[in-house]
């Protein structure tokens, strides 16, 4: 943990996989392929491959088709993953053909932010382990899971999320206080933050928590490092 501007900024980015890899490992416990349908930025890619390479396992990732595949896919290529681009390209014709992998092979298909009751119970472990008792905690927020976790080692503390994709509701993200980026997830923050961060997710929870943090310990839970394709 490292701070930076007066906020204490966890440094999942240099965690191996980043934040999702500290409980991917589940998704394999049946399994030896896993398949995700993944947004084309979507960080979930390189966390599954750096955890099947890991485990000696198989990862699928199917993505929309693009003239020039983004970089996290091309990084959990090089890690191993095994790349499905699909078109059209729109989420909901992704995560259907990944659905229909999984039925004709069996392989385990992970579940959308990599939503599971394992992944909130690892993620508040790794929030406790750090050993302060913020004021105030900032996240970036997709399926929520990150929240949920966050708000389980923390639950007294003034919690933010920045929604960067989907609509959330209130339960998804444990009561936290919603802040909807102005952007879609596609496109990049407008600011980058003094540490690496995803220009598609952390970075703008980084730059509304900049401009909105509040008093005491204020603590940001940075998820991933840009993509190394």
């Amino acid at each position: 943990m490292r701070e930076h501007a007066g906020v204490l900024v966890v440094r999942d980015d240099l965690f191996p996989g980043s934040t999702k890899a500290r409980f991917m490992h589940h998704v394999f416990e049946d399994a030896d392929e896993a398949v995700y349908a993944s947004p084309a930025e979507g960080g979930a890619q390189a966390a599954l491959a750096t955890v099947a390479r890991q485990l000696g396992k198989r990862a699928t990732i199917f993505v929309a088709q693009r003239a020039r595949p983004h970089a996290r896919t091309l990084e959990a290529a090089r890690l191993g993953a095994k790349i499905v681009p699909v078109a059209p390209g729109y989420l909901s014709v992704v995560q259907a053909r990944a659905r229909d992998y999984c039925s004709r092979t069996g392989a385990a298909l992970v579940p959308f932010g990599v939503d599971m009751p394992e992944a909130v119970v690892a993620i508040a472990k790794a929030a406790k382990a750090i050993g302060i008792m913020p004021d105030e905690v900032w996240c970036a927020a997709g399926s929520g899971v990150l929240a949920r976790g966050l708000a389980m080692a923390w639950p007294t503390a003034r919690r933010h999320v920045v929604q960067v994709g989907r609509a959330l509701t209130p339960a998804e993200v444990a009561g936290a206080m919603i802040h909807i980026y102005p952007a879609p997830f596609g496109r990049e923050a407008r600011i980058k933050p003094p540490f690496p961060s995803d220009p598609h997710y952390d970075a703008k929870a980084w730059e509304q928590c900049a401009a909105r943090k509040g008093p005491g310990r204020v603590l940001f839970w940075n998820v991933a490092a840009p993509a190394r394709a």
